[in-house]
């Protein structure tokens, strides 16, 4: 009865053994301690184009923004929480210079027949569709002159968390 024991445990050793691999470690192709110099390509990327999401704890994931004067900006919001815009809904609303963003924000409060976009955006840049779950908006602007912009998500009570700057050099 023992040597059934000793046997079986054997046959799990050896098992698991060859499951594991040994205890040799196997090194990862490519990967290796010694320390290399590594040549990077540059590549040319469009640091116009900016990726920003939104979430349901009223967050946007970048506070500054940052592109070049004179050329086409491209944002992409992306909502990553999980409710529904009527509820949760966010958006990227780009300001002209010297608006009040308290001011705007409590204007937008009650547009919701223009997606809480007021006055028929007279004090907006640029701004995308409102968003909820799961859901993706672009929208492609011509860089205004250098400065400093506020962005912020218009819905009902957000811009008091959703904000930031658009900054223009």
């Amino acid at each position: 009865m023992k040597s059934i024991k000793y046997l079986a445990v054997a046959i799990f050793s050896g098992m698991v053994l060859v499951a594991c691999g040994g205890k040799e470690e196997k090194k990862k192709e490519g990967f290796s301690y010694d320390k290399k110099t590594e040549v990077v390509k540059e590549t040319k990327s469009n640091q116009n184009d900016v990726v920003i999401t939104g979430n349901d704890a009223m967050q946007f994931s970048k506070k500054e923004i940052r592109v070049k004067a004179g050329q086409k900006v491209k944002v992409t919001l992306k909502h990553i929480g999980k409710m529904d815009k009527n509820v949760m809904g966010h958006n990227f609303v780009l300001l002209k210079k010297g608006v009040n963003l308290t001011a705007f924000g409590n204007k937008a409060a009650t547009a919701k027949a223009t997606q809480y976009i007021p006055e028929n955006g007279k004090d907006v840049i640029a701004h995308t569709d409102l968003v909820g779950a799961g859901e993706t908006t672009v929208i492609e602007f011509d860089a205004p002159e250098a400065g400093t912009y506020d962005f912020l998500c218009s819905f009902p009570g957000h811009y008091a968390l959703m904000k930031g700057k658009l900054i223009v050099e």
